[in-house]
């Protein structure tokens, strides 16, 4: 099998509502989907949702370095995975969100010429269930409260709270909507690098009290190494987030034992590969895990759902960002049920197609 065309689509989808996080506002996702044709009939499906914030790509820097990576893989065999994430690294370095659509969409090929799932051909199993939790954006503290107690009416048994844009406004929030939803919902806390390490301290042991599962990232991702200071100092669990992109840095993480949980995204990891390589980490030194994504739709998802029935370490899933869109262009793929427990297709890859209707008012970008 070879590959004979790449093709790259603008998929510009309007949120719900704002995403608000201590990094900034956002009403659209613009997400790149990539679609990779092949001599034998077999097409496959990726996505990236690029952040310039956190991995320093934009819509038209996909485009560019996509072009770029596509000249080099046109002819390649898509089945060789690990081969052309290396090939990948050696056209550029970085770029990790469009490297991770590209290599998406190889796995869905690989697999699907395989006639089997992506979660077996990546050595996976389905032995447990996955559930999803909604995030609460920064806001006031009465409509964070608000949009809590509808998240919880909504059946979701677990809320993720967006905080970082001041400690003591943050424990007042924490404390407001804990109050609000009471003791009989999970609430886990998102600060996006938003704190500095004493004001991370202090806020981590202000809420204690709030029966908080674990803080993503509580400063920035460059003073990594003061982590562990966080960590032995909160009496809340710490997970690591921008600052682990790939196997190197879940190893520099876990030698300085930095962090207590892992959050992987194929966006940050360039794919399937190297997330496979954190997992492989992770499982060496016991180091429970969590995936999540950045504002992808239901491709990117569903590739996710594959790889957390790879191991039983994945504990933890933040697979809300396609609810948060207006449109759903994906046809199969993961569904959410009614209480929001995620299910896959036993179809061969990632099970799914894209609506064509969308993609043709899509801009778009074909190599071959």
């Amino acid at each position: 099998m070879k590959i004979t065309s790449i093709k790259f689509y603008h998929a510009q989808l309007k949120l719900r509502k704002p995403f608000i996080t201590s990094l900034g506002f956002r009403d659209h996702a613009n997400n790149i989907f990539v679609e990779i044709n092949t001599n034998v009939g077999l097409t496959g499906w990726g996505e990236c949702s690029p952040y310039p914030l956190i991995n320093g790509e934009t819509v038209d820097t996909c485009f560019v370095v996509g072009k770029m990576l596509a000249q080099r893989l046109i002819g390649e065999d898509p089945r060789e995975t690990a081969e052309l994430s290396a090939l990948m690294d050696k056209t550029i370095y970085a770029n990790t969100s469009i490297k991770s659509a590209i290599d998406i969409a190889c796995h869905d090929l690989a697999a699907k010429s395989c006639d089997e799932p992506l979660y077996l051909h990546l050595g996976g199993k389905i032995n447990k269930k996955i559930y999803t939790d909604y995030t609460v954006s920064i806001n006031t503290i009465e409509q964070m409260v608000k949009d809590a107690i509808e998240v919880k009416e909504r059946g979701f048994p677990v809320i993720k709270v967006k905080l970082g844009d001041g400690g003591p406004q943050d424990v007042k929030r924490i404390e407001a909507i804990r109050e609000a939803v009471g003791s009989d919902i999970g609430i886990r806390i998102d600060a996006n690098q938003g704190w500095k390490v004493k004001e991370a301290i202090s806020t981590l042991q202000a809420i204690n009290g709030a029966n908080i599962q674990y803080c993503e990232e509580p400063i920035n991702k460059h003073n990594y190494f003061k982590l562990k200071k966080v960590r032995k100092s909160s009496p809340i669990k710490i997970m690591a987030d921008e600052c682990l992109h790939d196997h190197y840095d879940a190893r520099k993480l876990i030698k300085g034992d930095h962090a207590d949980y892992f959050n992987i995204k194929l966006g940050k990891s360039s794919g399937l590969v190297k997330a496979q390589k954190i997992i492989q980490e992770a499982e060496v030194a016991n180091i429970a895990m969590q995936i999540g994504g950045f504002l992808e739709s239901r491709i990117l998802f569903t590739a996710n759902c594959h790889l957390a029935h790879t191991s039983d370490l994945v504990k933890y899933y933040d697979f809300d960002s396609a609810l948060f869109h207006e449109t759903d262009p994906v046809i199969g793929g993961m569904e959410y049920q009614h209480d929001w427990e995620i299910r896959i297709p036993e179809s061969p890859g990632l099970g799914l197609e894209v609506d064509r209707k969308f993609l043709d008012k899509c801009k778009s970008l074909e190599i071959n």
